[in-house]
């Protein structure tokens, strides 16, 4: 994973998102992959930009999605570009769902656990708070329930 100074040509940003950070700078992050360890290397690298950085994203696919998440440090916008999707929200024990057609979009608060399903082949646009992100299997404990994760001013 590396994060570029300047992409003159044109990229994919369903293989190379691109990080938005302080100073009004965009560059893209080449390599990036859902590692665990290429996932701690991006952090460490734009963690001067704290919980201002954002990562510009991507995504096709097809089906239920298979995790919830939260992003503590700030509001995701979640775009849906062609197909369907639904966005749940798990709102202190309540679920809130949100149908996003093609042009549709949702933020997701900070904070907030959410889950993503693609009726169909979707593709999806996200700009994401990502720092302190956390993931949970859809199955086991309600996404709602803290297990000592860290909060934006705690992560690395």
């Amino acid at each position: 994973m590396r994060i570029s100074d300047h992409e003159r040509d044109a990229m994919d940003l369903r293989t190379t998102p691109v990080h938005l950070g302080l100073g009004s700078r965009a560059n893209p992050v080449e390599g990036f992959t859902w590692d665990p360890e290429v996932l701690q290397a991006y952090s460490a690298a734009v963690a001067a930009d704290g919980a201002e950085g954002r990562m510009v994203m991507m995504f096709d696919g097809d089906g239920p999605g298979d995790h919830w998440e939260s992003h503590p440090a700030g509001d995701e916008l979640v775009v849906c570009l062609s197909g369907s999707v639904t966005v749940t929200r798990d709102i202190d024990g309540v679920r809130d769902r949100v149908l996003l057609g093609p042009g549709e979009a949702t933020i997701n608060p900070a904070g907030v656990w959410h889950a993503v399903d693609m009726e169909g082949p979707t593709s999806l646009l996200s700009i994401t708070a990502t720092l302190g992100t956390e993931h949970r299997p859809r199955t086991g404990p309600r996404p709602t329930e803290r297990v000592g994760t860290p909060g934006p001013q705690e992560a690395p």
